[in-house]
């Protein structure tokens, strides 16, 4: 593969309160925001390094979406437990509770929760390694 840079890209009713769970609570930077577009808002929140970013947009009309199973995760790596922690800290005082997560093998390692759209959000204290293939 050759590309330099990776979006995931999603919809969303709750344009205002995602971007706040995932800036306040994750810590991630607007990288970029548009308005009035075609009819969407939008904004896309960055990583430290920008090449891994997620886009959220919301239509004017706010049309009726698929509610995520409980297995649509994205999880990120702490490579620092206090910066693990300091995140998990940083949810709870937001009143985003951890949850059961479906597949067993997250608990005991990591934290799950789910952002304002009820997709699930994984804190995973440690990097990934080939034992966890």
């Amino acid at each position: 593969m050759e590309a330099v840079q990776f979006r995931i890209a999603r919809p969303t009713n709750r344009l205002s309160e995602i971007v706040e769970f995932y800036t306040k609570g994750l810590g991630m930077e607007i990288i970029g925001s548009f308005s009035g577009h075609a009819g969407y808002d939008g904004v896309m929140l960055g990583m430290p390094d920008s090449k891994y970013h997620l886009e959220f947009t919301c239509h004017i009309d706010q049309p009726l979406l698929n509610e995520p199973s409980k297995e649509n995760l994205l999880v990120f790596y702490y490579d620092d437990p206090d910066k693990y922690f300091a995140a998990n800290n940083r949810l709870q005082a937001m009143n985003c509770l951890p949850v059961i997560p479906e597949n067993p093998y997250w608990e005991d390692k990591s934290k799950t929760y789910e952002d304002p759209d009820k997709w699930r959000i994984v804190l995973f204290n440690g990097l990934f390694t080939a034992e966890e293939k």
